[in-house]
């Protein structure tokens, strides 16, 4: 039978004795839902998430990570105002030593930009602790983001467990116009589908559109999917991808990735490029999506180009092509952060560089930075047009600024305009557009920068540290800062809990909300008695403090839609589960959040009727009567309040219900549960 490339790639990892709930037939469809366990072929993790991760790494108790690859990035904290962030790295280059990981030293990159680059190969599964991984889709890989729990057990061997997602198709036809990027492609996507609608789903690009698309085109979009609430999303591994390893000193890495002709798609999507206008998600979340021809006019403070979304030589070309010659609108503020140091490098060989500062770019690190709220803030109310992937409320580090996400072109348009502006009614020239094809300069074909050039840059891996052998590796000891605590062990289970209800929230709380990024925060993450203080702070300042008042005991939150959309961040598992939440009652989650409450052993439940959610307030106890009836029958949970019985949905696949029983993934493991 024919299969979707998704398919095929997740049906060729299969581990089947770690799943014996589903049966497999080669060749055949997977039955959506079910639950599936598959093997890991490379991890990555990135340093605010990466010392807890290892922390409980080093709890297994294996002495070298059994994955073919896996990588510790330093890509979030490199703000260094103390001790606290250096620490962590110095932490993170010992266990990557000790251990056989790649290590990336700060400055290197951001981890997507970067593993694209140096280490993604078509075909192969890639698991992170971000959940922006899925970047990797656009060279052919399943790439999946996770808590570091689950990376940390895939590092030890173990399969990555997930509920077997829907494949939805999107069929690309046309070019896209000049003046319209990729980042253009996902926001329609999202516009059509919103948030949530590809909560345990699989986006897969075909058609003949996706040929016109460079790599690192296809990585934005790949990239965004997260926005969706998508498990992965994917393209195949064709000629361009060919192309794009082979000028990265890596053409042996590459194979052939594509799905059976005839396929059957679960629900089908269609674009047709030829008729995309530029778009932007605008305040406060990147499903909010207008047309840049409706927003023309609109005054804007400040721009930012870079992220892991947009921080590839191509996107810099784009910018360069549009503000060569010009300069930045007075009251504008305009930074840049490339992806890479590969991409500084060829940015700066090329003359791309030289045309941004002259213009006017502040050049900023390669890094996260601004994206997670670490520096480059905009102004109070400020109006910021970033080529990000998330602009809920705060994130940018200005509680009131007004953030729009949209194309590097368009960013460009509105730097030297001072208002938002379409980038195609402006006359400029881009040499690497040609006919609807964007021409990358990897190509080699661009009198700017030589093949020999782009290999030498490319080749230039200084700062990425590769594994010791094993016998150095013994003799490495484990730097630890007076910051970097052990993780908390999981509350003991309970088969009845009586709760208060300490905060009801309202539809797509983020884990910005539950647990916050920012300068002030993020040294934090490797100490969770310290972070845990910001808990849920956005939604109610007082929140840590009640729980303080009451000794952390025993309570549940009430959420609305969506609850847990955007970061993988197991810290806003980790930060509740700590001040003492033991269950949370939601309309639906967000896959990744989830997950991770089943890893530390908070209960997640839906309502079975989404209404029942107005019949509860803050301040109210729900009692959990039925749980151990609930985790080993499967039944529908009861949920007792003001004297009325409401039903919560049993979703949980078996292996959840018993990480549940047990007190949390980290005891299962140890108990020797797969």
């Amino acid at each position: 039978m024919a299969l979707t490339l998704a398919e095929k790639l997740l049906q060729a990892h299969i581990v089947p004795e770690a799943c014996k709930e589903t049966e497999f037939v080669k060749g055949q469809p997977i039955k959506r839902g079910s639950d599936i366990a598959i093997k890991i072929d490379q991890t990555l993790t990135q340093d605010a998430t990466g010392t807890m991760t290892y922390l409980q790494f080093e709890t297994i108790g294996i002495p070298r990570v059994k994955t073919e690859l896996s990588v510790s990035y330093v890509d979030h904290n490199t703000l260094q105002t103390d001790f606290k962030n250096m620490d962590d790295h110095r932490y993170l280059q010992s266990i990557a030593a000790k251990y056989g990981l790649y290590f990336s030293r700060p400055g290197n990159g951001i981890c997507h930009q970067v593993h694209l680059e140096c280490f993604g190969k078509p075909g192969k599964t890639l698991l992170g602790s971000d959940s922006h991984t899925p970047t990797g889709g656009g060279i052919g890989m399943i790439a999946i983001g996770a808590g570091g729990l689950d990376v940390a057990v895939a590092m030890g061997g173990g399969a990555f467990h997930l509920a077997m997602p829907k494949i939805f198709g999107v069929k690309l036809t046309g070019h896209l116009r000049k003046g319209v990027g990729a980042k253009d492609i996902i926001l329609e996507v999202l516009r059509r589908e919103t948030v949530k609608g590809g909560t345990l789903a699989i986006y897969e690009y075909f058609g003949e559109g996706v040929e016109s698309l460079t790599v690192p085109q296809r990585a934005t979009i790949t990239n965004m999917g997260a926005e969706l609430g998508a498990t992965c999303s994917i393209f195949p591994s064709d000629a361009k991808t060919k192309k794009f390893l082979e000028s990265m000193g890596r053409g042996k890495d590459w194979t052939e990735q594509k799905a059976d002709e005839g396929c059957e798609y679960d629900k089908l999507i269609e674009i047709d490029l030829d008729k995309l206008s530029a778009l932007a998600a605008c305040p406060h979340n990147p499903d909010v999506i207008n047309s840049i021809k409706d927003l023309s006019g609109k005054k804007v403070t400040q721009v930012v180009i870079g992220s892991c979304t947009n921080s590839s030589l191509d996107d810099l070309e784009s910018v360069a092509a549009i503000v060569k010659g010009k300069h930045i609108a007075p009251g504008v503020e305009a930074g840049i952060a490339p992806g890479s140091r590969t991409t500084l490098l060829m940015a700066s060989k090329s003359g791309i560089l030289e045309d941004l500062i002259e213009a006017g770019f502040r050049i900023l690190e390669s890094a996260c930075g601004p994206c997670i709220g670490q520096g480059f803030a905009p102004n109070s109310e400020g109006v910021t047009l970033r080529t990000f992937n998330r602009n809920f409320k705060g994130r940018s580090g200005t509680a009131d600024a007004n953030v729009y996400l949209v194309s590097p072109e368009t960013a460009a348009a509105a730097a030297i305009t001072g208002v938002i502006t379409e980038a195609e009614t402006l006359d400029y020239n881009d040499p690497a557009y040609k006919k609807g094809l964007r021409i990358s300069l990897l190509d080699g074909k661009d009198k700017r920068l030589s093949g020999k050039q782009i290999l030498a840059c490319a080749t230039n891996r200084g700062m990425m540290i590769p594994p010791l052998p094993l016998e150095e590796a013994q003799k490495v000891e484990i730097l630890r800062g007076p910051n970097i605590k052990p993780c908390p062990a999981c509350r003991e289970y309970k088969a009845k809990l009586t709760l208060p209800v300490r905060l009801k929230a309202a539809d797509n709380v983020s884990t910005d909300d539950i647990m916050p990024a920012g300068a002030k925060v993020l040294p934090l993450r490797s100490n969770i008695p310290e972070i845990s203080k910001f808990t849920l702070t956005r939604l109610d300042p007082t929140f840590y403090e009640r729980s303080e008042k009451e000794n952390f005991a025993d309570c549940c939150v009430i959420g609305g839609e969506n609850y847990g959309q955007g970061s993988s961040r197991e810290h806003a598992a980790l930060g509740p589960m700590y001040l003492g939440v033991r269950a949370i009652i939601t309309k639906s989650f967000a896959r990744i959040h989830k997950a991770n409450l089943i890893n530390y052993g908070i209960i997640p439940i839906n309502f079975v009727n989404p209404a029942d959610y107005d019949q509860i307030k803050q301040g109210d106890t729900v009692e959990l009567t039925n749980i151990e009836e609930a985790l080993n029958t499967g039944c529908e949970f009861d949920i007792v309040c003001n004297g009325k019985t409401f039903k919560g949905v049993n979703d949980l696949a078996e292996r959840s219900r018993n990480i549940l029983k047990q007190g949390g993934l980290a005891a299962y493991t140890r108990n020797g549960g797969n």
